[in-house]
């Protein structure tokens, strides 16, 4: 077996490989204002309850949404989205209405005062769990208290961020369920 040849690889990089899941949406609103925001990087930290955690910056205008209410929804759009997703990512809350101006539909959610995008496949519906490390880190811990899933396709195709404007598509869905595989 050969291996392959490594070479050094600045650290600001390790994200190119290590990004763990899709791009998503997250949605906000506090007293009468919205926004929308692109995140290439979040982490599910428990199962029961359902944990998940991101940074979102201190000077991103959604960040004083979600702070001041403490809920945001976590959209998952697949590659039929991707100019709104990069669209939404390149620009400003605090100057356009992102849901007019990328033609995605506000709805509203079950559970939380933040809208859910109509034209994505999934919304995950979150409070604030856990602000422990907003102050030093911007990192939110939220709980999932609703969520809602398109029935097909079951495995759609998603936008994954590598940083620098590189993005993955989804690969293929290989299903090695067998006894004993947890």
């Amino acid at each position: 077996m050969t291996h392959p040849r490594k070479h050094a690889l600045p650290p600001h990089q390790v994200r190119r490989y290590l990004e763990p899941g899709p791009v998503v949406l997250v949605t906000s609103a506090w007293q009468g204002r919205r926004d929308i925001m692109t995140m290439g990087w979040h982490t599910v930290m428990a199962f029961s309850p359902s944990l998940v955690g991101c940074v979102i910056a201190a000077g991103n205008h959604s960040f004083e949404l979600v702070r001041a209410s403490g809920e945001c929804v976590i959209n998952l759009p697949t590659t039929d989205l991707t100019e709104a997703v990069l669209g939404i990512g390149s620009t400003s809350g605090a100057d356009i209405d992102k849901f007019d101006t990328y033609g995605l539909t506000a709805q509203p959610s079950r559970k939380v005062g933040a809208p859910s995008i109509r034209e994505c496949h999934a919304h995950f519906e979150c409070r604030l769990f856990d602000d422990s490390l907003v102050d030093k880190y911007n990192f939110f811990i939220w709980e999932v208290v609703a969520a809602r899933v398109a029935s097909v396709p079951a495995h759609p195709e998603t936008l994954h961020y590598q940083g620098d404007g590189m993005f993955m598509l989804a690969g293929r869905t290989v299903d090695l369920r067998r006894p004993g595989l947890k």
